[in-house]
């Protein structure tokens, strides 16, 4: 009992000291990682290490810098035996073959991104500039990019450019030198140019253009009216779902494909508004053949001034419930 007592004041100290990172930590970890649920794993096993070497923390560097070198390497130990995690554009090109219903994966061959749900991650408390780091640093294309990377090539680069880490505070999180992180940043940004399409400037989902083109979306489906669509979807806009192999470029490919074999009837399909990677989403449901409402998976839209410009499904039911909605709806 009296050693008991006697360490509950540590663990208080350490509660106090650490908690208020917990959230920007998880971020880090789906940014390394890809997948919301990984980094949710990656952060309890950050934190049950970061406890056990509490005693041993000289603070030499700041409690945050020490916290981000433990999740940093906790992060790449998991992924040094996993594939990368990959969206359907980055399989290959867009399809143009003969007509048919988009190809499904077989289960297993790829290793798929996951959505971020935006409630797991704290609202930012550095003012507007810490708010635009975030939101950008969270955006599926960038996420998508960096999973790329070779795994220590994107945590030099999530570390200096997203968390402003300095190049020597870099170096010593990955146990490395400045010469290295300064090598490794250059090839990591080299790489990115290759792979990232050009910039956009995507619509706050505050934005009431934004809020519009996803209604728009969802009224498309609730109504199964492809005309809806036309509204919605710039020329050029591209459409990828999870575990489907092909993907769909230009406006009235999209349209075709989701009117052939998608839409259906009206009462079909339900939405209901969130968010997820700082981007305008929506949770959606699928009526069964009992008739009942059942929850399909996650759909996030790219909006910009002049419409939505990258549609992507992910075709996951169990993401319904990590965004705080039930698996099921009532009529």
């Amino acid at each position: 009992m009296t050693s008991h007592l006697r360490a509950a004041p540590s663990q208080d100290r350490f509660t106090a000291e650490t908690e208020g990172f917990r959230r920007e930590l998880l971020a880090h970890c789906y940014r390394m990682t890809g997948s919301a649920y990984d980094a949710e794993d990656l952060v309890q096993e950050t934190y049950l290490r970061a406890w056990r070497a509490y005693a041993g923390f000289e603070r030499r560097a700041s409690i945050r810098a020490w916290l981000y070198k433990i999740a940093t390497n906790v992060c790449l130990t998991a992924l040094e035996p996993r594939r990368i995690r990959l969206l359907p554009s980055g399989l290959a090109g867009p399809y143009d073959g003969p007509d048919r219903p988009p190809s499904h994966v077989a289960p297993g061959e790829v290793t798929w991104l996951e959505p971020l749900p935006d409630r797991w991650i704290a609202p930012p408390a550095d003012g507007p500039a810490a708010a635009l780091i975030r939101r950008e640093s969270l955006r599926l294309a960038l996420i998508a990019s960096l999973q790329h990377l070779p795994a220590r090539q994107r945590a030099m680069l999530i570390l200096r450019e997203v968390l402003a880490f300095s190049a020597a505070e870099t170096a010593e999180i990955l146990d490395t030198t400045t010469a290295a992180v300064k090598s490794g940043l250059q090839r990591a940004r080299a790489r990115l140019d290759e792979l990232e399409r050009a910039p956009e400037e995507l619509l706050e989902p505050t934005d009431k253009r934004a809020r519009a083109l996803l209604d728009g979306y969802i009224a498309a489906f609730e109504r199964s009216d492809a005309g809806l669509l036309e509204q919605v979807l710039r020329a050029d806009a591209t459409l990828e779902a999870t575990p489907f192999r092909d993907w769909q470029s230009g406006r009235a490919m999209c349209i075709h494909i989701l009117d052939a074999y998608v839409l259906g009837a009206p009462g079909d399909w339900r939405m209901i508004a969130t968010t997820a990677n700082a981007q305008p989403a929506a949770v959606v449901y699928h009526r069964d053949a009992d008739g009942a409402l059942r929850a399909d998976g996650v759909v996030v839209l790219a909006p910009t001034a002049t419409g939505v410009s990258r549609v992507i499904k992910f075709h996951d039911p169990a993401l319904v419930p990590a965004f705080g909605f039930s698996d099921w709806l009532a009529d």
